[in-house]
């Protein structure tokens, strides 16, 4: 029974390296008979795998694609490229995929070899990327932890720094990570708040042992990567604002990412941006530097900071 289950491994990775196979090569490959062959492909078909055939001489086996991804099976270098190709994505290196690429590298890692491991460590330890665009840059290895976290409802201990510098110790059972313009959050009920925080993942420093397992709790909203970026565009700030943007939602999001402001549609041509800031002063920056035509809805303060910036810059170009 071992030897067959082995020999199917070896027949499926055959499968996966070429793209057909003749029934001879495979039986020389595995030294077997062409008739075993034959009954170890249908009991690759039978376990789920499509593999197709064709008859005669020109004829042979072709693994093909199916409903549902069967499992892979890597060899050393090929994993070891899987790995730090995930690795590279989760850091931006390509838009729109980062927190996929951080799930899929958290199963991977957790059944790499340790030889295996090594080897990317060592590749990513001495590897310097040139990435465009400017943002914090998160370890790999930390957010592969976090989703693991995430993935297993574990309860996670870390050393978190505030803005200011200041560090303090957390434990938190973790929900999700959610990606935004190249930073990271983590979305986690924090034991010791007893309520839902968001932490940057570039400021969290894992400090295992971690806790145990946890049931899941409810999330704080059904929308995450929204809830998330009204806590960090907005809620954190103590001068917020509502402006209706004259321009539409789409154009309006190439301007003002999710950690700048959350925005919603307000008609055909005109959007309401939410956001938030230190001072009157720095949004009124903020909402000069987006380009567009806008009318303040709230606070009315913005509006007297406004008329007496446009007075003082009037005075200095005259």
């Amino acid at each position: 029974m071992l030897e067959t289950s082995a020999r199917l491994l070896r027949l499926l990775s055959l499968l996966q390296a070429h793209r057909e196979w003749s029934g001879a090569d495979l039986a020389e490959r595995l030294g077997v008979t062409p008739r075993t062959v034959r009954r170890d492909i249908e009991r690759l078909r039978e376990l789920g795998y499509p593999v197709h055939s064709a008859p005669g001489t020109a004829g042979g086996y072709q693994l093909g694609a199916g409903a549902e991804l069967p499992p892979l099976l890597l060899d050393d270098e090929e994993a070891v490229a899987v790995a730090v190709g995930l690795r590279t994505a989760a850091a931006g290196g390509v838009a729109g995929i980062e927190e996929t690429s951080v799930r899929a590298l958290a199963k991977l890692e957790q059944v790499l070899p340790a030889r295996l491991r090594h080897r990317v460590s060592a590749l990513n330890a001495f590897t310097v990327p040139l990435v465009s665009g400017a943002g914090p840059r998160v370890d790999a290895a930390v957010l592969t932890e976090l989703a693991a976290a995430c993935r297993d409802s574990r309860q996670l201990r870390f050393a978190y720094a505030a803005h200011d510098g200041t560090v303090s110790r957390r434990t938190v059972e973790p929900h999700r990570l959610v990606s935004a313009q190249r930073r990271w959050y983590l979305v986690a009920w924090d034991t010791g708040r007893e309520d839902w925080r968001t932490f940057r993942a570039d400021r969290i420093t894992p400090t295992p042992p971690h806790g145990p397992r946890v049931a899941p709790r409810t999330p704080p909203a059904e929308d995450l990567a929204a809830y998330v970026s009204e806590g960090v565009s907005t809620a954190v700030y103590p001068v917020s604002a509502t402006v209706l943007l004259h321009v539409p939602l789409a154009e309006a999001a190439q301007r003002v990412p999710p950690t700048v402001g959350t925005l919603e549609e307000a008609g055909a041509d005109r959007c309401l941006l939410r956001t938030g800031a230190q001072t009157l002063e720095a949004l009124v920056v903020l909402l000069a530097m987006t380009g567009f035509e806008f009318e303040v809805r709230e606070p009315d303060g913005l509006k007297d900071r406004i008329r007496e910036i446009s007075r003082r810059l009037s005075r200095a170009s005259a």
